[in-house]
């Protein structure tokens, strides 16, 4: 894999669809730190990208020379398993629209971010790129991971009829600053310290979480994300997707564990397994990545303490 893709031009046009997100945030943010003097971002209130028409104009105006795709309606198990249309729908549309639009004005590198949830509900473990499409996803994620496939088939196929230098990634499981805390969409890590942090807070003496606490779970801060990310598009250029992982996994009990001791809680904490589990495992194989020159420098639990001590800091502007 090695790569012959020159360094990119820090004066470059740079699109970071998604950037006030919790990936895309990180991703800005690395980008600037990095020296590049001309990114460009639109709210969503600013430009709907499952717009067709508003995201060839936008493209047309701004004529971005990179693009990282990090734009995409995202959830927790409650979200995906009760919305899956939404899920569906809004991710193939806002991923046709962006890609196909950075075809049309001239698109040099595009980095898309996929998911892990792509991969098969029962994938050996560490899961490699190659398990993608030999099983049966989970199915309380299906629709999104279907609609995540389907940007990493874009991408290839963009690869073998226009021979662009495009690539996928799948990050796993993400947390840091500016992540949803919202109790009904938000992802694991960012609903335990919600839900430890209220505890505290009114002095609530029991917790329950969602499920046994058994599967194990692999957890990327989002900057270790976003350098993943800049160390791809100079150095990667591959049809494959590639995993964005830290090669380490825990309980989800251990994680619960971990979160309450940051948070202070010392009271009971109880599991309602008639909530579903999800995946049994997902560790996600990152030797790809690894032989690239890549490896994340944040331990997760000093990522924990600085996740806890953000949203301590902004508990009234976080997503809810």
């Amino acid at each position: 894999m090695t790569s012959e893709l020159a360094p990119l031009d820090r004066e470059d046009s740079f699109y970071v669809a998604g950037h006030r997100g919790l990936a895309g945030g990180a991703i800005w943010r690395h980008l600037e730190a990095s020296g590049f003097t001309n990114l460009v971002g639109q709210t969503s209130s600013e430009l709907d990208l499952r717009d067709r028409d508003a995201v060839f104009a936008f493209f047309e105006a701004v004529r971005p020379r990179h693009v990282v795709m990090a734009a995409a309606r995202v959830g927790g198990i409650l979200a995906n398993s009760t919305r899956p249309v939404d899920f569906l729908s809004d991710n193939v549309r806002i991923q046709v629209n962006v890609l196909d639009a950075a075809h049309r004005y001239g698109v040099d590198r595009l980095l898309l971010l996929g998911s892990s949830c792509i991969y098969p509900k029962f994938a050996e473990q560490p899961i490699k790129e190659s398990s993608l499409l030999t099983g049966e996803l989970e199915p309380t994620n299906d629709a999104y991971a279907i609609a995540k496939i389907t940007g990493v088939m874009h991408v290839q196929a963009m690869r073998r009829q226009h021979g662009h230098h495009w690539v996928s990634a799948m990050p796993t499981n993400l947390y840091g600053p500016g992540d949803n805390f919202d109790t009904d969409s938000s992802h694991v890590l960012a609903a335990l310290i919600r839900r430890f942090d209220d505890a505290v807070r009114a002095g609530t003496s029991t917790v329950t979480n969602w499920g046994t606490g058994s599967p194990r779970r692999e957890f990327l801060h989002v900057d270790d994300l976003a350098s993943a990310v800049l160390h791809l598009l100079e150095n990667y250029d591959e049809p494959s997707p590639i995993n964005i992982g830290t090669g380490k996994d825990l309980t989800i009990r251990e994680l619960s564990d971990l979160v309450a001791e940051v948070a202070g809680y010392r009271g009971t904490v109880e599991w309602d397994d008639n909530k579903p589990d999800g995946t049994p495992r997902k560790l996600l194989d990152v030797s790809r990545l690894e032989e690239l020159g890549w490896r994340p420098d944040v331990e997760l639990r000093p990522g924990v303490e600085q996740a806890y001590a953000w949203y301590a800091a902004h508990r009234d502007s976080a997503r809810h």
